[in-house]
């Protein structure tokens, strides 16, 4: 397992992190998960004995019980809070009425507190966004999330599901006023989706801000278990719940590439696209999340994955981006510049 740096700080984090959208199932999420405490305790285990340092979650995850079940399981399991690394979101509805949710500094405050108490923690490592708000001026979240880390309660700021000049926006307010920025971004991009790459990816090379990857395996499309048919295991995630959002018939014209080259290196389809986004330079951490054990285990293999340089260029090519504009106008005029 490697340790890469969050964003432009000093925090080493895992290359893989623990993602808990299946701990508990309630609500939406029963689509997702819906696992145990005692199978919670199994994956949190394994996930540190295999170097995971970074536990990813959020308050809405089935209404809360998601944080109940990861800080229970950091009990339960006798680990060390302070060697790891605890990241949980604030935005979504949490309670009737019309401030239950987004990012005003009435429902950051009254949630950070919510969550802290659910993990049973004195701080959270990175307290992310986790998306936007229309209604709420970024300067009043960025100014509360400050304040949030003045006080010893948040350690670090991130964001999740924003677009590149919301990044961008927050970034240049933060510099000018001298408090906490974004340090990561969370967000979804797979071989199959790479859509970040046409804005999003310069705007974070740019500011060094890190890349948290959420659903890096497209809702299980690019598990191994589907056909070009959708022929797929009873009760997979695809079948009850299909998302997020994937242009299938360029998936399947991945895996067809994807699947010889994972037999040929004795692996799966899921290890080889997880791998993929690890070669990717942007990557800070990629979120895995399982409800069984053999599931993870595969997910950890995916670090000892290696690819040849023919290999990415052949995996490259079969699912890079049509040319869009701006992008290839400066393709076009870069050439002079560039050499």
């Amino acid at each position: 397992m490697k340790y890469n740096l969050l964003g432009n700080t000093g925090l080493r984090v895992s290359e893989l992190c623990l993602g808990t959208m299946t701990f508990g199932g309630k609500g939406m999420w029963t689509a997702i998960g819906g696992i145990d405490q005692k199978a919670v305790d199994e994956l949190v285990g394994r996930s540190v004995e295999g170097g995971i340092n970074f536990i990813d979650t959020a308050n809405i995850y089935s209404e809360g019980i998601s944080e109940e079940m990861t800080g229970k399981a950091i009990r339960n399991l006798n680990l060390k809070r302070d060697d790891l690394v605890i990241a949980t979101k604030v935005r979504g509805k949490m309670s009737e009425g019309p401030n239950g949710s987004g990012l005003t500094r009435k429902h950051i405050l009254h949630e950070v507190e919510a969550s802290l108490k659910r993990l049973n923690i004195d701080y959270i490592d990175l307290y992310q966004i986790h998306g936007f708000d229309e209604l709420t001026p970024l300067e009043e979240t960025l100014e509360v999330l400050d304040s949030l880390v003045k006080s010893g309660k948040v350690r670090y700021i991130g964001c999740s599901n924003l677009s590149a000049w919301h990044i961008m926006k927050a970034s240049a307010y933060s510099q000018h006023h001298h408090i906490s920025r974004f340090e990561s971004l969370q967000a979804y991009y797979t071989i199959a989706g790479r859509d970040l790459e046409r804005e999003i990816v310069p705007v974070l090379k740019d500011q060094n801000i890190g890349l948290m990857v959420w659903s890096p395996l497209a809702g299980g499309l690019l598990s191994g278990k589907y056909t070009r048919k959708m022929e797929a295991e009873a009760g997979s995630r695809r079948v009850n719940y299909d998302f997020p959002i994937v242009n299938k018939e360029r998936a399947f014209d991945i895996i067809d590439v994807l699947a010889p080259m994972a037999k040929e290196k004795n692996a799966s389809v899921a290890q080889l696209s997880l791998a993929w986004l690890l070669h990717q330079k942007v990557v800070t951490t990629v979120i895995v999340g399982a409800k069984k054990v053999e599931q993870l285990n595969d997910n950890l293999k995916s670090t000892e994955v290696k690819f040849t340089a023919d290999e990415l260029k052949k995996l490259d090519e079969i699912s890079k981006l049509p040319a869009e504009y701006p992008g290839w106008m400066f393709e076009r005029q870069g050439g002079d510049r560039r050499k």
